[in-house]
């Protein structure tokens, strides 16, 4: 009996602590699951409130994005008026520059500089020995765009005692090419087309000159030598060393051109640096001696490219970056060219900046390479004032 009543006991208190111990569990549970309903809700809440911040700012951006596009258009109409009208501006200069055109930088050939030949000063009739080619540059008659190949930089140029037209492609290179006419230049699909010329040595810049069937140029080397090459023949016919020590460019804006050789009708000239300006020297054009050397006066800065034209220099400018070249500096070696009579021409819009100017003397034609394109420009002669009225008595 008693081990009954024990027995009952025991069950009834087993029972009651496992009751106790279910309820302690569900507690718990009970607790963590509110705890993870309140952070569903604050989650929910924040979701809620992010959400509507990023509408907005969505909304606001777009807002933006729709005013900087009508200003933007506001903008470009503003811009298309201002070119229009800075267009207009620009032809009526050019009217103005032609009808009244202004006086440019002109130096007489008051000082020669005596290296390795001597040279003596005397009255202006003494020099007009040096050229029978008595015009000066008028104005540009008309521009053509021949095509577009090769590099930014490089030389086209017409021999003047025949048809054919060479490329230099570049501003240092061995190889150059050859076309029998601007025509088969003109229809070729690029420089490859043409007959290629390998020269022994390396040429610099883009100062070459092509006369009578020989190429002048200066070698890339760590002198300025000048070397003669036999187009025909294939061979060098002679080389000179410049006297000269300034290895700057000629040429502000073209800086791969220490020297620029030039023919004209009088022959070969070369122009280079000398501090802050630039000299022209005559060569002569068998043995490469130097027979005349000058200071023009001409500054070297925002100085592109330059052309001759009967002993008279025409050094052509620029800016940086590019706008609209001009001729701004004159020098004539025979001092036959007054500071009224001296032109400001400037050359039409274009692409860029001009790398090289080649005169054909025989065609009155000028050979530019700009950006990449083969430009042509007709040039107006007229004869200088004192071919037509002779100079007055020292």
């Amino acid at each position: 009996m008693k081990a009954t009543i024990f027995f009952i006991l025991l069950t009834a208190v087993t029972r009651s602590r496992g009751q106790y111990h279910y309820q302690g569990l569900m507690n718990y549970l009970e607790n963590r699951m509110l705890a993870m309903e309140e952070r569903i809700a604050l989650w929910q809440e924040q979701n809620n409130r992010y959400s509507s911040d990023l509408k907005e700012f969505r909304q606001q951006a777009a807002d933006l994005l729709g005013k900087l596009g009508k200003e933007h258009d506001k903008l470009r109409s503003d811009m298309e008026g201002a070119g229009a009208r800075v267009d207009r501006v620009e032809r009526e200069m050019d009217y103005i520059e032609t009808k009244n055109p202004p006086k440019p930088c002109v130096k007489a050939a008051d000082k020669m500089v005596e290296q390795d030949v001597v040279v003596k000063e005397g009255k202006k009739e003494e020099f007009f020995e040096l050229s029978v080619c008595l015009n000066i540059v008028s104005s540009l008659k008309a521009m053509k765009i021949l095509k577009r190949l090769g590099s930014p930089k490089g030389v086209w140029t017409k021999d003047a005692r025949s048809a054919k037209v060479y490329v230099f492609n570049g501003t240092s290179d061995n190889t150059l090419y050859e076309f029998n006419s601007v025509r088969e230049l003109s229809a070729s699909s690029g420089v490859s087309k043409g007959k290629q010329i390998t020269v022994p040595t390396a040429w610099n810049g883009t100062g070459h000159a092509v006369y009578d069937g020989f190429l002048y140029y200066v070698s890339e080397s760590s002198e300025l030598q000048v070397i003669k090459y036999d187009l025909k023949n294939g061979l060098v016919a002679d080389s000179a060393v410049l006297p000269m020590d300034d290895r700057s460019p000629v040429y502000q804006l073209n800086p791969e051109t220490l020297v620029d050789l030039v023919a004209d009708e009088d022959g070969l000239w070369a122009l280079y640096p000398a501090g802050d300006t630039i000299n022209l020297a005559k060569m002569d054009i068998d043995s490469l001696d130097i027979e005349q050397m000058w200071d023009t006066a001409c500054p070297r800065n925002n100085a592109e490219a330059a052309f001759i034209v009967c002993g008279t220099v025409y050094v052509v400018y620029n800016t940086k970056p590019p706008s609209r070249s001009r001729v701004q500096c004159v020098f004539d070696v025979n001092d036959m060219v007054s500071s009224g009579e001296a032109p400001l021409i400037y050359f039409p819009r274009r692409y860029g900046a001009h790398s090289s100017l080649k005169y054909n003397p025989e065609e009155r034609q000028l050979y530019a390479w700009d950006d990449g394109y083969q430009i042509l420009y007709k040039l107006v002669l007229k004869k200088k004032l004192w071919a037509i009225m002779p100079p007055p008595e020292e």
